[in-house]
């Protein structure tokens, strides 16, 4: 499964030499705000900081007669960074890092004040999370944020910035909110439109003093929005407000985000059977698609009915939605009937009801697409699909990755590259190839310069599906989704005239048979492959790639997009010889599975790897191949990894590297696995305590399985190393 990457975690040498290494790093260089850490990997100090002048402050730190001592700095950036959210990163840094335990501090303190703020940007839990896990694999943290805190306080807070589309949809909340007329508001919106932090930013905002809020974010609606929650808080001077969550484990998530935001209370997040003892002004419920009927309760079924009887409902006939409905005195549903999964759920006609009332109001989110280029790539990629552009015009951008490929090779090559370090890049074709392999998987639909490619195996969410990095997607699959970055292919139902200016469409090369047979006017087809490859065009969050099958088409668009340079020649890099436990340590000729147990093999050291310079290459140091994806959020897969020698003390939260001796031959070889190391006490039917391993995977593919051992069985096995970080994809080095 594919995943948005939301941060950059870049690591640079700490010294003056390394300083234009900084400068072209583009949040650096750009003024915009960032964490870093200062660290010593030998001595095991560090230091956390953020800042908007990276520059300035590194200089600053070379010159501190402590921090100068330190060897290496991790840059933490992100687009959707701002002061607050780096503030926010900064203390979070410092509270986790000091309780992992890898580095001894210098900070002065163990975090800062809590801020409230309406970021610029977003700053989910998932962001930090994915910050923490690249720190992981660089080995500057040890153990996983579930060891050290064992719950999910960052992924639902109220301090998030809004979408110009759920801006309207709070501005439209608040004006139902003050209409005598609207009792009930019903507010779709799919999966991924923000439902859940509208919510709670509204709730927030309704529970915030005036003195707390920061209306800048807002923008032209800044004026409308004062002037709203000044009627509210005249209306409601101190409401009563429920947010009601159906679900138990993300009720009681959101109970722990609300505990720790100033002005709000867990209590205030209950379950739908605590409705019976209160009314209230305010009821918002989050997931309402999950609210229940009488239906597949099991122990619920005493509850709900007592519920049903304190409010004077008949339980065969009423849902939780009539609880809400008759204990708010203005209720607001955040809905998506395409979320209902269970039995148990109210009726789509229990809402289609309720939507239909005269007191209810429906209003509708839907994301909004928006690519880093900002309105220029947007203009510039219209004035070059309808050629109006002036000659000699190309776009640029430091913000944004436009180029032209021409070798498709190297263009498939490139976008599988930006998958592998950012998640959600595909290939994206226009329809000039017969869709073959739909009947027959084996098949290849589209060849370009020898190349053989598949369209996209599944027409249900391609984007992230199994194996459609390897896959080429059309409009079909595609519209609508956001990527980070976009490969766009040509095809040959498109080129270019240069005699007449003008694109020109080959109709016979377009083989969507639902999209050119009720066109009569080949202007409307020719409109309509345009509108088509504007569409796919405007995918790429991060950037495009472009590649022309027709030869007129792609001279013509490498008079306006940059050529990418596929063969970049770099300078040869100094050769040093490896010194054994000087620069360099053991790697160990042997593949450690990351997911179930490897194939039987004998390890053998055959050859010396490269450390990094901050590193101590200690004899208790030594490096191994790790292959799988079931640890990809920490360690990719192929990737050479640094290991130390099992030290004893707790492992608990650490990832380790364990052996399995074959229990009837042990000096046959072993096998090797890779996972997070959890161990407890269990207490069994005799009153005995037995020790339970669980050797656990970290993957965006939540298909692996958690490794069970007892007691006994672990006597076959044995835990090797610990994993210190990774060292990369390359081969190992030889004397």
């Amino acid at each position: 499964m594919s995943h948005e990457h939301l941060v950059e975690v870049n690591c640079y040498a700490f010294s003056r030499e390394a300083l234009d290494d900084i400068r072209n790093n583009a949040y650096a260089s750009n003024h915009w705000p960032l964490v870093y850490i200062l660290s010593d990997g030998t001595k095991k100090r560090a230091y956390i900081g953020e800042t908007t002048d990276t520059l300035t402050r590194i200089n600053t730190h070379m010159k501190h007669d402590e921090k100068n001592q330190l060897t290496s700095v991790h840059m933490i950036s992100s687009e959707r960074f701002n002061k607050s959210a780096t503030l926010d990163m900064e203390s979070a840094l410092i509270k986790y890092m000091a309780a992992d335990g890898n580095f001894s501090l210098l900070n002065g303190n163990l975090g800062l004040v809590e801020h409230n703020y309406y970021q610029k940007n977003d700053l989910y839990a998932h962001i930090f999370k994915e910050a923490w896990n690249k720190l992981r694999s660089e080995g500057v943290v040890e153990h996983s944020l579930e060891s050290i805190d064992n719950s999910d306080l960052f992924k639902y807070s109220p301090y998030k910035t809004l979408s110009f589309d759920q801006r309207q949809g709070l501005l439209g909340i608040m004006y139902a909110l003050l209409d005598d007329k609207v009792k009930s508001l019903v507010v779709q919106g799919g999966a991924g439109t923000g439902k859940s932090i509208l919510a709670i930013f509204l709730f927030k905002l309704l529970q915030s003093d005036d003195s707390d809020l920061n209306f800048r974010e807002f923008s032209n609606e800044e004026t409308e929005l004062r002037d709203l929650l000044l009627l509210l808080k005249q209306l409601y001077k101190k409401p009563r407000m429920a947010l009601v969550v159906p679900m138990t484990s993300f009720r009681n998530t959101l109970k722990k985000a609300f505990r720790n935001v100033n002005g709000l209370s867990a209590d205030m997040v209950i379950s739908p059977s605590e409705l019976a003892k209160q009314a209230y002004d305010i009821v918002l419920v989050d997931e309402s698609h999950r609210l229940r009927k009488r239906v597949n309760l099991g122990a619920y079924y005493g509850a709900f009915d007592k519920a049903c009887e304190v409010l004077g409902f008949d339980k065969g006939t009423c849902s939780e939605v009539d609880w809400v409905g008759k204990q708010a005195n203005k209720a607001i549903f955040f809905y998506d009937e395409s979320q209902s999964i269970k039995p148990s759920d109210a009726n789509p006609e229990d809402f289609a009801e309720l939507k239909a009332a005269s007191t209810t109001q429906v209003q509708t989110l839907a994301s909004q697409f928006r690519v880093r280029g900002g309105n220029t790539y947007v203009e510039f990629v219209d004035a070059l699909l309808n050629v109006r552009l002036q000659v000699g015009k190309i776009f640029t951008s430091k913000n944004y990755e436009f180029s032209l490929f021409d070798s498709i090779d190297a263009m498939v090559q490139t976008i599988q590259e930006k998958n592998r370090q950012f998640g959600l890049s595909r290939l994206i074709a226009g329809y000039a190839w017969p869709w073959i392999s739909k009947n027959d998987a084996n098949l290849f639909d589209i060849e370009i310069e020898g190349n053989l490619l598949r369209w996209n195996s599944t027409n249900t969410d391609w984007i992230n599906a199994k194996n459609s990095e390897q896959e080429v997607g059309c409009i079909h699959t595609t519209q609508g989704y956001d990527l980070n970055y976009a490969a766009i292919i040509f095809g040959k139902e498109i080129t270019y005239n240069k005699e007449r200016n003008e694109i020109i469409i080959n109709a016979d090369q377009y083989f969507d048979r639902n999209g050119k047979q009720s066109i009569q006017s080949p202007a409307d087809l020719k409109q309509y492959i345009l509108n088509i490859y504007k569409t796919i065009m405007l995918r790429g969050i991060k950037g495009t790639f472009v590649y022309a099958c027709n030869k007129e088409l792609r001279e013509y668009l490498a008079q306006h997009v940059p050529l990418h340079e596929s063969a970049q020649q770099r300078p040869q890099e100094q050769v040093t010889k490896l010194i054994p436990y000087v620069n360099s340590v053991p790697f160990y000729d042997l593949q450690a599975a990351a997911g179930g147990f490897s194939k039987l093999q004998q390890a053998e050291h055959k050859e010396w790897i490269a450390v990094p310079d901050d590193m101590n290459p200690s004899e208790s140091l030594f490096a191994c191949k790790v292959v799988g994806e079931s640890m990809n959020k920490i360690i990719p897969n192929g990737a050479t990894c640094l290991f130390r020698l099992e030290r004893g003390g707790s492992r608990n939260g650490k990832i380790v590297l364990v052996e399995h001796s074959d229990a009837i031959d042990g000096d046959s070889g072993s096998h090797y696995t890779v996972k997070e190391y959890e161990s407890f006490k269990m207490e069994d039917e005799s009153g005995w305590y037995q020790k339970k391993i669980l050797l656990k995977p970290n993957s965006y593919n939540d298909g692996f399985e958690t490794l069970e051992l007892t007691e006994e069985q672990s006597s076959y096995y044995r835990v090797i190393g610990e994993f210190v970080r990774v060292l990369g994809r390359h081969y190992p080095y030889t004397e």
